[in-house]
């Protein structure tokens, strides 16, 4: 019996990544080898290949994106033109429960991807840009240092309320941010430098800017998380990854909480949280929207939160149409959530 289609899942750990070879026949029979284990280093993935066998340039590799532990074999697959899928966990998780898998080891979980990629069409994934590899470094780093300040800063506060807090102390305190404050700055130089050695990527960033609410940090944060979004095909797909997806709990007559899934990017989420604070006071059209929903249901946590998920979208379709803000055009709102895979969207300025 012929060999329609060939996967090999690759479940990847620290030390060491687990393979599980399988083959789709004409038949429609699944056929799947025993796992094999490789070191999680350049001579394993050397290894790896070699097991893999001539018709390794015609097999689909299926990894999770697990932390930071898949990044050397899937840059070290894509260099060599290898057909790669990156998929996020709860896609693989979920795909597992369809078909009632109990049982869960490594090889088991290589058998799984293998067995994804067989049956579904998956898309390829590829490295992202030196530059954009460079900016996901900065930003991340930018996000701990913040989160460090605004730590000190409180620390600060409550000691010089405190009763008889020792000078030194504060003294100290003072010396931290104010070292801080220098890294942040220092950050962001770099990621603009980083930004501006690509000039069609800086051009791009410069339209996305025109948006009020997006400053320069959020929406390299974004890019920096979601590879420009490079594998985003709608923005229903982008919220989702970002997890500001809706989450319902009804059953018959139950009305539970209907709240967001945060099942997602925490990072995104953390980068539109200001920005839509701004944008729910000076950006116009996100101005109304936002009265609209806390006149209807006075929370303003959830009005926040709705204009941070609409202020993704409107980056998004900036993005991807290459455009300025254009706030005289008028569209509903509803067309952002279905947009057309097609690379040329709506109008950002659909609100």
């Amino acid at each position: 019996m012929k060999t329609q289609k060939s996967s090999i899942g690759i479940d990847v750990g620290k030390d060491t990544v687990v393979c599980c070879k399988g083959s789709l026949k004409t038949n429609g029979q699944f056929s799947f080898g025993r796992p094999q284990t490789f070191p999680n280093s350049p001579e394993g993935f050397g290894q790896l290949a070699d097991w893999a066998g001539r018709e390794e340039k015609e097999t689909v590799f299926v990894m999770e994106a697990t932390g930071v532990y898949y990044e050397n074999l899937a840059y070290w697959l894509d260099g060599r033109g290898r057909k790669l899928s990156v998929l996020l966990p709860g896609k693989v998780k979920h795909y597992g429960r369809s078909l009632n898998v109990k049982t869960k080891t490594d090889g088991v979980d290589a058998q799984l991807l293998s067995r994804m990629g067989l049956e579904r069409k998956l898309h390829t994934w590829h490295m992202p840009s030196e530059a954009m590899r460079t900016i996901k470094f900065l930003s991340r780093q930018y996000k701990e240092v913040k989160d460090k300040l605004v730590a000190a800063k409180n620390q600060m506060h409550a000691k010089t309320h405190s009763y008889g807090c020792p000078e030194s102390v504060t003294d100290r305190l003072k010396k931290e941010i104010r070292l801080l404050e220098a890294q942040l700055l220092e950050i962001e130089t770099e990621l603009r430098e980083a930004a501006e050695t690509d000039k069609a990527l800086y051009d791009r960033i410069a339209k996305v800017l025109t948006l009020p609410g997006a400053g320069f940090m959020t929406v390299i944060s974004i890019l920096a998380e979601t590879n420009a979004f490079a594998l985003v095909r709608n923005a229903k797909q982008l919220v989702s990854y970002a997890g500001l997806d809706i989450k319902l709990n009804q059953s018959g007559t139950k009305e539970g909480k209907t709240k967001i899934s945060k099942q997602g990017n925490k990072f995104i989420r953390n980068a539109l949280y200001m920005p839509a604070l701004c944008a729910a006071r000076h950006n116009k059209q996100l101005s109304r929207f936002y009265k609209r929903l806390i006149e209807r249901k006075p929370a303003k946590k959830i009005g926040v939160t709705a204009v941070a998920r609409k202020l993704l979208i409107l980056i998004y379709i900036l993005w991807k149409n290459n455009e300025e803000f254009r706030p005289e055009a008028e569209k509903k709102s509803r067309q952002a959530q279905s947009l057309p895979t097609q690379d040329k969207q709506p109008t950002a300025a659909f609100l």
